[in-house]
Parts: C-alpha cells; sequence; structure tokens
C-alpha cells in the first residue's frame, strides 16, 4: 500500500521544504512550520526569499541548488522568529528532478541544532561555576581573615583619636572593608554548593513578589513594566527563595540598562513545549520560559561575551555579579539563561526551566 506523502513528511522530525523550479514553496512538514513559526497555506506559493529573507541561508542555498544542480549545506545558521527565542538551525539543498531526470526543483532541510547547543553550553556553565568555586574558596581563604584585622585596627583607631579627620579616615577604612567582604561573601555562593528546597513554586507569584520589591527602588524610575504571562502555567518544583534572587538581579539589570531615561520592561511567561530538558537518564520535561525584555540601549558583541563573567560591569559602582549568580541558581535548577541584544535595540535574557511537577521527585 503507498503511503501518503504528506504523513511521510510530516514524520520526519527535521525540516523539509521543497521548492518548484522557479524557487516558491511547493511543500513543507510539520517540523518546518514549527522552525518558522508559520502554517503551510500561508506560504505555499510564495518566493522562498518571502519566508527569512533574501540574505538568509535558507533562500541562498536553495537559489543556488536551482541554478547549479548542486547540493550545499551551511552549519548554524541563525533563525530569528518575533517574541520568542531564535533557534540555531543546520541547513542543506539538493536538487529534485522529474521522470526524464530534467531538474525541476530543490529540496532544503532544516535541522535545529538549539537543543544541542543548550545542552552543551549547560554544561559548560557547570564546569565555569565549579571553577569560580575553587577561586572562590581561594578568595576567601586569602582576604578574609587579613580583612577583618584591618577592620578591627581601623574601629579601634577610630574610637581612641581625638581628631576629626583621622576619625573619618577610620570609618572610610571600615566602609570598604565591610563592603569588600559582602562582594567576597556574594562570590561565595559558588563555594558553597547549597542544596536547594524543592516545594510547589508560583512562578507569577515569585515575579510579582520581585516586581514588588523592585517597586520600590530607585532605579525603577519612570520606567514601565508590562507582565505578560501565560495563565497554564502550573506550579513547578524549584526553591523560590532562589528563583527570587534570580529574577531580582536579572529585572533590575534591566532597570539599570534603562536608567536614567526609564523606558519599558516586558516580563513574559510561557510554556516551552517544543523543547524538553533532560533531568536525568531517561528522563526528560518540557519547559517554562521566563523573559525580561528591556528597551535600553542593549550591548556590543564585545560586552556581550564577557557578560557573564563574575566582576565585569559597564556600570559605574556594579559588582558584576548579578548576572553570575542568577546563572548559577539557575543552572542549579537544570536551566539555563540566554542572552539577546544589540546596540540600539535593547536586551532580552531569557531564563528557561524544566517544568518539574510536584508529583515528580527531584534531587535537591
Amino acid at each position: 500500500m503507498a503511503r501518503d506523502l504528506r504523513h511521510v513528511l510530516d514524520a520526519i522530525l527535521a525540516g523539509v521544504i521543497v521548492l518548484d523550479a522557479e524557487g516558491a514553496v511547493e511543500e513543507l512538514n510539520a517540523a518546518a512550520c514549527r522552525i518558522l513559526r508559520v502554517s503551510p497555506e500561508a506560504v505555499t506559493g510564495l518566493p522562498v526569499e518571502r519566508l527569512l529573507g533574501a540574505d538568509h541561508a535558507l533562500a541562498r542555498l536553495g537559489r543556488h541548488t536551482l541554478a547549479t544542480g548542486a547540493s550545499a549545506s551551511e552549519s548554524e545558521a541563525r533563525v530569528e522568529r518575533p517574541r520568542v527565542a531564535a533557534l540555531q538551525v543546520d541547513l542543506a539543498s539538493s536538487p529534485l528532478f522529474d521522470a526524464s531526470g530534467r531538474r525541476d526543483g530543490a529540496v532544503v532541510v532544516l535541522r535545529d541544532r538549539t537543543l544541542q547547543r543548550r545542552l552543551e553550553q549547560l554544561e559548560s556553565e557547570r564546569e565555569r561555576h565549579e571553577s569560580f568555586g575553587r577561586i572562590a574558596a581561594g578568595i576567601a581563604h586569602e582576604i578574609k581573615n587579613p580583612l577583618a584585622g584591618i577592620r578591627g585596627a581601623a574601629e579601634l583607631l577610630g574610637r581612641r583619636s581625638d581628631d576629626e579627620k583621622t576619625r573619618e579616615t577610620a570609618e572610610l577604612v571600615v566602609r570598604e572593608s565591610s563592603r569588600i567582604a559582602s562582594l567576597v561573601d556574594d562570590f561565595m555562593v559558588f563555594a558553597r554548593g547549597e542544596d536547594l528546597k524543592h516545594e510547589p513554586t508560583n512562578l507569577h507569584e515569585v515575579l510579582d513578589g520581585v516586581l514588588d520589591l523592585l517597586a520600590f527602588d530607585p532605579v525603577s524610575g519612570d520606567t514601565q513594566v508590562e507582565r505578560s504571562y501565560d495563565p497554564s502555567i502550573p506550579d513547578l518544583l524549584a526553591d523560590a527563595d532562589r528563583l527570587t534572587q534570580v529574577f531580582l538581579n536579572l529585572a533590575r539589570n534591566a532597570l539599570q540598562a534603562m536608567a536614567p531615561a526609564g523606558g519599558r520592561l516586558t516580563i513574559q511567561t510561557r510554556t516551552t513545549l517544543e523543547r524538553r530538558f533532560a533531568v536525568g537518564p531517561g528522563r526528560s520535561v518540557p519547559g517554562v520560559e521566563v523573559s525580561f525584555w528591556d528597551t535600553g540601549p542593549g550591548m556590543s558583541d564585545e560586552v556581550l561575551r564577557q557578560a557573564r563573567t563574575p566582576f565585569f560591569t559597564t556600570r559605574s559602582g556594579g559588582t558584576g555579579l548579578g548576572l553570575a549568580v542568577a546563572e548559577y541558581w539557575t543552572s542549579r535548577h537544570d536551566g539555563t539563561v540566554e542572552i539577546e541584544s544589540r546596540p540600539g535595540e535593547g536586551t532580552c535574557v531569557r531564563v528557561r526551566l524544566p517544568l518539574k511537577r510536584p508529583s515528580q521527585e527531584s534531587p535537591s
């Protein structure tokens, strides 16, 4: 019995786009619709350039194969999608021939590599956090003990001195010593390896609590906050206090990026049913995504490359630990943090977490 070609194409996990001899979309399968976020009815008959633009690898490879009859491929092309995360795909194009052997079209295959890249990123983050932990332990050992002696001596000097200038200097030493000790304590989060307290957690209640805290923060200024929550997201197993720390750091970073002029911060939640998180041998669960969109100045590629490094900051008075700590606690929840930013176009930080339900056992 002959099988229906449509059913065969839809069973393929990779995206398949069939082009006719003129370069118009003739057929595409379910995976291609998911990747491109289009419906067959909306794009069938349109030139391939209408899918992702004339400059995109999808159009270039398709046109190259139609013109030359040669197969072509390109790795890790980016597929931008409005208001949701971009995807990384590998593309390959091959010619199609009719019964007489005449070239009459092309097929372009898109393989979504985003999940593989995320898993590689997660492993890299874990290794980096272990490295941070070793550095933090060394810092604590080399700094905190002598720092306590310096602070104690400054306090004693300030109490015993009758000279106003000397007392002011001693107070400055005490204040700066306390600031350094606080920085070391913040960095020590990477070394302590604290257990998470997994409990049923309402994601939106955590986010609302963060926004309530920030409402009293001067950095909020004239910034407008827009909540775009998916009400269908159920409670998940998580450590609410640690998620509060993650979201507070990311939201504060966004507000600081827009200060003092202000702007708009959009916090969006959604389920990511098209992605599943590995949470153990042979186990995976769907995910949720929390996005922080700001209308600030954005970041250059150079700044973006360094943004995840502890103590790197472009803000006067900043510690450069907010994003690193947010990444650490997200990775402890088996999640990932992704950043998209362009100069003049603002920044989007996405936190992806596995949707572990209260009925699922989760290790600390």
